[in-house]
């Protein structure tokens, strides 16, 4: 018989651990998941059934390699995107922290190449989309393919231009106190499109939404523009 181990009254601590476990090392079994924290089947068990209610962890069949043995497949557990955002401050902290020493040591410069270094992937994936685009439908692909990369992005037309909104930013929390992330970000869309772009919000300074305004394109240009952040 298993030992039973004291319920806490504040038990997510050790939830935390758990998930975070599960997390650094992937999907694991509760056996597994025991060996590592030290802990009973029963009482990492009981934590996994609560993880799941809160959508944190989800349970899936082990994958079984080479030839099966009886009874039915243990089941592993897996994090969530549900839990997985729950550990974004603490990357959040540790790339601050990066950024930190990164403008200690290279100055505001460094700082400026590390932000559009980290986009160079976006921009190469984006650029043949808007390429093939007639320059009227660009900025509604541009939002589609920031949707698909999970910046929740729209598209809407004013009587000056157009303005795309970001309801969502994965690198909001750093860009409070390293606003180059922005910048960086303006330039892209601005070397995508074609054009001159403003940044009206963002997320990052307390707004809502990042919106970025776009003006009426009439040429088919795709010739790099400065972006410009309006003065707050």
């Amino acid at each position: 018989m298993e030992p039973v181990e004291k319920v806490s009254l504040d038990d997510s601590p050790t939830r935390t651990r758990v998930s975070q476990t599960i997390l650094e090392n992937g999907p694991s079994t509760a056996a597994d998941l025991a060996d590592q924290l030290g802990l009973t089947p029963a009482a990492v068990r009981r934590h996994l059934d609560q993880l799941v209610a809160d959508g944190v962890v989800e349970a899936r069949d082990q994958r079984v390699t080479g030839q099966r043995g009886r009874g039915r497949p243990a089941k592993v557990f897996a994090i969530t995107d549900v839990g997985r955002d729950g550990f974004e401050h603490a990357y959040d902290e540790l790339a601050a922290g990066a950024l930190r020493y990164l403008a200690a040591t290279g100055g505001d410069e460094a700082v400026k190449a590390f932000a559009r270094h980290r986009l160079i992937d976006l921009e190469q994936r984006y650029r043949p989309l808007l390429e093939l685009a007639d320059p009227i439908q660009r900025p509604a692909v541009l939002a589609n393919a920031l949707s698909k990369d999970g910046f929740a992005a729209s598209v809407s037309t004013t009587p000056a231009g157009a303005q795309i909104c970001q309801h969502h930013c994965p690198v909001a929390h750093v860009a409070e106190e390293f606003p180059q992330m922005c910048e960086a970000e303006a330039e892209m869309f601005a070397r995508l499109l074609g054009t001159h772009v403003q940044r009206l919000a963002t997320i990052a300074h307390g707004d809502g939404v990042c919106t970025t305004h776009l003006p009426h394109q009439t040429t088919s240009s795709t010739n790099p523009a400065p972006a410009e952040r309006l003065p707050s």
